[in-house]
């Protein structure tokens, strides 16, 4: 007991100078440095003391945090410079000494890992991530965690692959790992893809001032020619070929193209064959960027893959019908055409593919999706709903069908069309619902629920 109260004297002791400075500068008050002392005294008599938990270090980190941040928000109000950097050593003196201790505890390492990123220390944040993915290589949330930071903050897209890549050395029973992977791809492409666009850089540039008039030529507006600085200065003339080529090659790169998010679903597929379930998640992840060329030629090599080992699965068939429409945003001029063919398909799938229900479900889904996008055309949307309508009809009949149903399945249709303000199609499905599973816990709350909303919608009317 003696050696664990000299120790904590003497962590004590090395903070008694920035306490007289806090007191000099009166940021703090003398009773507030005697409090501030005496909970310093306690935290660090418990912390090396025999049986000290892992939740003693993060109380002892968040205490210091929030002191360090009331000590900058009088420092700033009463326009006074403190020693900045003697908070956010002392924090960090106690994260270390609590990651050393309790190593496998993860809830400290992240706590440690959130405060340097929040204090941009990425230094620190750096060896964190060496230490913690040394002794933790088997989880997946880690390498996922540092890879992120890597490309979002660091912008070091090698950086981010390597973690990856290190990562499913160690997981490649991760499926999360495999899906995020090809997901940091993808968000480096769509990086990549805004930058040439700001810059100009995916427009043709081929086409001449002559050309564009002729596309239009009965505009009121004469164009005049460009003036560039080539025109100013002949010697910066380039060969406007060779530019052209450069930019052909850079879209054909793996970086471009997609050939890098597909060798990895290609990869995890290996891992994990005939998973429909997987084979869905990279699905709807490459349908979540929008705008992305690359987008259409992953979906449909993905779709292609799981149709040749999965034909009549009906998650597989999802994918199948909504391929024409991925990564293409529903106010896009192509959304249209691409709508059609996905409707076509819908129609040929649902005669083919037994049991229907998960397919249907998939649908209305997708289609609450796009009919939640608020400029979406008025003509696309009636479509939308007409089919949303016939989909929930044949979900009805096969819910009525299904074996072991207890009306969850429903219910979870209902809140979600609910959630969706597509509150028309709520009321009659709630109804027939109720004929059947009138008992079901689920389905009772929402029918409470809506009345209480159409009590309030009558009384602000």
């Amino acid at each position: 007991m003696t050696g664990a109260s000299d120790k904590a004297r003497f962590y004590l002791e090395q903070s008694v100078p920035e306490l007289q400075e806090l007191e000099r500068k009166k940021i703090f008050t003398k009773a507030e440095i005697t409090s501030i002392a005496k909970k310093r005294s306690d935290f660090e008599h418990k912390l090396n003391a025999r049986g000290s938990q892992p939740s003693d270090y993060a109380r002892y980190a968040e205490y210091e945090m929030n002191l360090e941040s009331l000590r900058r928000k009088r420092a700033r109000r009463l326009g006074v410079k403190a020693t900045e950097h003697a908070g956010q050593r002392r924090i960090f003196f106690v994260l270390d000494r609590a990651t050393k201790k309790f190593h496998g505890d993860l809830a400290l390492w992240m706590q440690y890992i959130e405060y340097a990123r929040k204090q941009k220390a990425h230094k620190k944040l750096n060896q964190a991530f060496r230490s913690v993915l040394r002794l933790h290589p088997t989880r997946p949330e880690l390498w996922i965690y540092a890879a992120k930071y890597a490309l979002e903050v660091e912008g070091d897209m090698m950086e981010a692959r390597s973690y990856m890549q290190r990562g499913l050395r160690f997981c490649k029973r991760s499926k999360d790992l495999w899906v995020e992977y090809a997901k940091l791809e993808m968000i480096y492409i769509a990086k990549i893809v805004g930058r040439r666009r700001i810059l100009g850089l995916d427009e043709n540039r081929t086409q001449t001032p002559q050309a564009d008039m002729a596309d239009n030529p009965d505009a009121d507006i004469v164009k005049l020619p460009k003036i560039t600085a080539e025109d100013i200065n002949p010697d910066l003339a380039q060969d406007d070929s060779v530019d052209q080529a450069a930019l052909q090659n850079l879209n054909s790169t793996p970086a471009l193209s997609g050939a890098i998010p597909i060798a990895v679903f290609d990869a995890a597929m290996k891992q994990f064959p005939a998973d429909d379930l997987l084979g869905e998640r990279f699905f709807d992840m490459i349908v979540g960027f929008e705008g992305v060329p690359s987008s259409k030629k992953i979906a449909e090599h993905i779709v292609d893959t799981l149709s040749a080992s999965m034909p009549t699965n009906p998650l597989v068939a999802s994918c199948y019908i909504w391929q024409p429409v991925a990564g293409v945003r529903a106010t896009s001029p192509d959304f249209p055409r691409g709508l059609g063919v996905a409707l076509d398909r819908l129609d040929s799938s649902a005669q083919r593919i037994y049991p229907r229900f998960a397919l249907l479900r998939r649908t209305i889904d997708r289609l609450m999706s796009f009919l939640g996008v608020q400029e979406l055309d008025p003509d696309i949307r009636k479509v939308l709903l007409v089919t949303l309508k016939s989909t929930l009809g044949q979900l009805q009949m096969e819910l009525e069908h299904k074996t072991g149903e207890n009306g969850d399945e429903v219910a979870e249709v209902i809140e979600k069309l609910r959630s969706n303000g597509l509150h028309h199609f709520v009321e009659s499905k709630m109804a027939w619902a109720l004929r059947i599973w009138g008992k079901n816990t689920r389905l009772l709350t929402l029918q409470g629920t809506g009345a209480i909303l159409a009590q309030d919608g009558d009384a602000n009317k």
